[in-house]
């Protein structure tokens, strides 16, 4: 079943909520969900909602997300149900400094001696535990982790023969990142977005009293960027937000094109960058 984008909204409604740690939990934060195969060396190893990717290569491999805090067991389970080793990975990455994306990096990172590498604008939030995040912040909402590497837009990672491009992403946070990668199978090329959508969370002001200086500008660039990817194949931080249970199901048998949907894409950031628009001409009433 393809993914409907006027869906969207619905599908989306968790995420609103997904930096408010004194908030109960969304249950499918927590509901474990098979690992399965994105596209190429793409592996999604995460929860019912919450999306951790694996990009393997012959040398280690990265983890982008984690979940909430408890969360390590089963991303370790997953990740052996495709035939790899939490062991293995050899750099964490995150796609926005939020609890529910960056609770077990902390102990991953001591497991598997994995490095972890992240933007200018979101270490110092990995580094305090969430203490500094401009609009969640003011208490520890995870377990703090050393940042070892700073990455920036247009730089690409290399892990044997894995490839991602940083493409930051701010405004969701001011480090937000998103990463690109090409793949081949069957004698095609595949573009693919590891894209880190831009969702505003309840409370954020953009010009009013802005969250932080700068970021609505943030949400525009991010907007304008990825309207400007041609995109194959897109997940992002949230399964809900890539419509994953509309495309897949657990057990389905892997195909390349499973996941292949560029009108999807462009209809979910112009339908977030509306959002954005709509919210500014609110606060200047």
């Amino acid at each position: 079943m393809r993914f409907d984008p006027r869906r969207l909204p619905a599908a989306c409604a968790l995420v609103l909520v997904a930096a408010a740690p004194l908030a109960a939990q969304p249950e499918g934060w927590t509901r474990p969900f098979p690992g399965h195969r994105v596209i190429g060396n793409l592996y999604a190893v995460g929860t019912y909602d919450l999306a951790v990717f694996l990009v393997t290569s012959d040398e280690g491999h990265f983890l982008i997300n984690t979940g909430v805090e408890d969360s390590t067991a089963m991303i370790r389970e997953n990740i052996e149900s495709l035939g790899f080793r939490l062991e293995d990975v050899r750099v964490l990455l995150t796609m926005q400094a939020h609890w529910d994306h960056t609770a077990a990096l902390a102990e991953i990172k001591e497991v598997a001696g994995a490095e972890m590498w992240a933007t200018a604008g979101d270490a110092p939030v990995l580094e305090d535990g969430g203490f500094s995040d401009p609009h969640f912040g003011g208490r520890e909402s995870f377990p703090p982790v050393a940042v070892d590497r700073v990455i920036a837009e247009g730089e690409v990672l290399e892990l044997g023969d894995a490839r991602l491009t940083v493409m930051e992403s701010p405004g969701h946070t001011a480090g937000s990142s998103s990463y690109l990668m090409t793949v081949e199978e069957g004698g095609r090329e595949y573009s693919v977005a590891i894209a880190n959508m831009g969702t505003i969370n309840p409370g954020k002001r953009l010009v009013v009293d802005p969250t932080y200086p700068g970021v609505a500008d943030d949400f525009a660039e991010t907007f304008r960027k990825q309207k400007a990817l041609d995109v194959d194949v897109w997940v992002a931080a949230h399964g809900g937000q890539y419509g994953l249970h509309d495309k897949y199901e657990a057990g389905q048998r892997y195909s390349p094109d499973t996941f292949v949907d560029p009108d999807g894409f462009f209809a979910a950031v112009e339908r977030l960058e509306g959002l954005y628009l709509e919210q500014i001409a609110a606060e200047r009433r």
